[in-house]
């Protein structure tokens, strides 16, 4: 799922770079990645942020059901590349861009399910379109990084002190 947060949050230009990204994030590829594998991750992307910036929970649960429906499969025990053994919510040698999104599907599902239905979401920050994944002790993650929390919070700070100046 932090994967999926990234590649939102700075998009791919290439399949060159989608893959070192997946690698540099752990993930053993079955396949080279090609063209029309970023074009097709970059589509699922867009599906996916529909689940990150849904707020209600019944509705955010409902569209990555969805998604895991589409993607993700009956989980197997694996020990592929021989480090170790992991379970696979994927069908041995699914395409590359399923196999992208099933990882990014099912990590959705265990960090919410794991950790509450409210740890995914949009940056609250003006102008910011960036997204997290809120890993935080206390859960009450509302930017995608503290850079956005400062503005944001001087800007509340600007605006309060504006008020009080007006008011006699």
């Amino acid at each position: 799922m932090l994967l999926g947060v990234d590649l939102l949050n700075e998009p791919c230009s290439n399949a060159v770079e989608l893959a070192r990204r997946c690698t540099a994030a752990g993930l053993v590829l079955s396949a080279p990645v090609t063209d029309d594998d970023l074009a097709s991750v970059t589509a699922f992307l867009g599906r996916w942020r529909g689940v990150v910036e849904c707020v209600d929970r019944t509705e955010r649960a409902a569209r990555l059901n969805v998604l895991l429906a589409e993607y993700a499969c009956a989980p197997r025990l694996t020990d592929h590349v021989g480090d170790g053994w992991h379970l696979h919510f994927r069908d041995p040698g699914v395409a590359t861009d399923r196999q992208i999104a099933a990882l990014i599907t099912v990590g959705t599902a265990l960090h919410l399910t794991g950790l509450g239905m409210d740890r995914l979401g949009a940056c609250a920050a003006d102008g910011c379109s960036r997204v997290y994944a809120d890993t935080s002790r206390n859960g009450r993650q509302r930017f995608c990084s503290p850079a956005c929390a400062n503005r944001s919070a001087v800007r509340r700070h600007r605006a309060g002190r504006a008020v009080a100046r007006v008011e006699p």
